[in-house]
C-alpha cells in the first residue's frame, strides 16, 4: 500500500520541465520605417519663370552679304572704317550699334513642363525696337505668354537695334531659320537646366509671330527658312507690309498642317486684301473674324481699327493682350496647374 502511494506520489510530482516553464524573451521588433515620398521622375515643371538674354551664333546680325534680289551689298555706306546700311527711307544706320547685336531673348514661363507637349514661339519685333525696352516691357511678350496658360517657350532675336529698318539680315539666307531654331532649342534646354528636356524642345513645333516690321523676317522664314515641317502657324500683328506672295504660297502648301491669323489696322489694310485675293486664286478658304480656335487649316483676317492703334497693337488690338488671346486658341498645349496655383 505504501509502495503504491509512493509510486502515485512520484507520478503526480511535477517534473522540472513541468514545474518551471521556460520564459521566452520577447523578440525585438524592427522599428517601422517611415513612409517616404517617391522622388518625381524626369524633368519637372518650373516653379518660377526663367529669362535670359544670350548671344546666338545663328543671329540675325551682323550680316555681310547682299540684299536679296539685287547685287547691292547690305553694308553700302562707309565712313572711315565704319560701315553702314542705307535704309529704304534713305537713312544710313551704322553697323555699330545697329547691326551687331547677336542676342536673343529666351523665356520659360512658370509651370513650363518639358514632359508635356511644348510649343516654341519665335517672335520678330518691329522697327525701332530693343529686346529689353520693347519686347520685354512695352509689348509685354513674356507676360502674355505666361498668362496664356500654354506650355510655351519663347525666343525672340534682336533685329535692327532701335532703327526704322525691317531688314531680315541672316534670315534672308536659305536655311538660316532652321539653324536658328535648332540653336534656340539647345539654349532653351540650357536655360531650363536639364538635358532631359532637350528631346521635347528639339521636336517642338514653332509658331512664328511678327509685329509690324518683323513681317520681312517672318516672310523669309516661311519661304526659305528650311524648317517648314516645324512651323505650326503664323500670327501677324499688323505685320503685312509686303511679300504677300510668300505668305500665300506657304499657306497654300501647308493648308492641312498650319494656321494663319492676320490682325491689322488701316496701316496694312491693302496688303491684307491683296493676300486674300492670292488665297482666293489658290482656293484657300479664310474667315474675316476672330476664330474660336487655331486648328490646322484655319486662316483668319481680323480688322481692328485705325492707324492710331498700330504703336500699341501687341497689347491692344481686337482686345487687350491679343497675343495672349491668340496663343490660348492653339489646342493641345495647355499647362496643368495644381489647385494651389490655379
Amino acid at each position: 500500500m505504501k509502495r503504491r502511494a509512493l509510486l502515485l506520489g512520484a507520478l503526480l510530482m511535477p517534473t522540472a520541465a513541468h514545474a518551471r516553464p521556460s520564459k521566452k524573451k520577447p523578440s525585438k521588433q524592427a522599428p517601422a520605417k517611415a513612409a517616404t515620398t517617391p522622388k518625381p521622375f524626369g524633368p519637372q515643371p518650373l516653379k518660377d519663370g526663367k529669362t535670359q538674354l544670350v548671344a546666338f551664333n545663328a543671329s540675325a546680325f551682323p550680316y555681310r552679304s547682299a540684299v536679296p534680289g539685287s547685287n547691292k551689298p547690305f553694308l553700302d555706306a562707309k565712313n572711315g572704317r565704319q560701315r553702314g546700311h542705307t535704309s529704304l527711307g534713305g537713312t544710313v544706320y551704322w553697323e555699330q550699334p545697329t547691326y551687331n547685336d547677336r542676342r536673343s531673348l529666351l523665356y520659360l514661363p512658370p509651370g513650363f513642363d518639358p514632359q508635356r507637349p511644348v510649343l516654341i514661339v519665335l517672335y520678330f519685333h518691329g522697327q525701332g525696337a530693343t529686346l529689353e525696352r520693347d519686347v520685354m516691357v512695352r509689348q509685354a511678350v513674356p507676360r502674355q505668354i505666361a498668362e496664356s496658360g500654354q506650355n510655351i517657350a519663347l525666343v525672340a532675336p534682336q533685329l535692327a537695334v532701335d532703327a526704322a529698318d525691317s531688314s531680315a539680315g541672316n534670315f534672308w539666307k536659305p536655311g538660316h531659320f532652321a539653324a536658328y531654331v535648332d540653336e534656340a532649342a539647345e539654349r532653351l534646354m540650357r536655360l531650363y537646366g536639364d538635358r532631359a528636356a532637350g528631346r521635347q524642345l528639339n521636336l517642338a513645333p514653332v509658331v512664328v509671330v511678327a509685329y509690324s516690321g518683323g513681317y520681312l523676317s517672318a516672310a523669309y522664314a516661311l519661304d526659305r527658312g528650311g524648317a517648314s515641317h516645324r512651323i505650326k502657324g503664323a500670327i501677324l500683328l499688323d505685320a503685312l507690309y509686303g511679300d504677300e506672295d510668300k505668305y500665300a504660297a506657304w499657306m497654300a502648301a501647308r493648308r492641312r498642317q498650319a494656321f494663319l491669323l492676320s490682325a491689322y489696322t488701316e496701316s496694312t489694310k491693302d496688303e491684307n486684301a491683296a493676300l486674300q485675293g492670292m488665297l482666293d486664286k489658290k482656293r484657300v478658304p479664310y474667315a474675316k473674324a476672330v476664330p474660336a480656335t487655331l486648328n490646322p487649316g484655319t486662316v483668319a483676317f481680323v480688322p481692328c481699327g485705325g492707324l492710331d492703334m498700330h504703336g500699341d497693337f501687341v497689347t491692344r488690338a481686337w482686345r487687350p493682350d491679343p497675343l495672349k488671346a491668340a496663343l490660348a486658341m492653339i489646342p493641345g498645349y495647355e499647362l496643368v496647374r495644381d489647385k494651389k496655383s490655379a
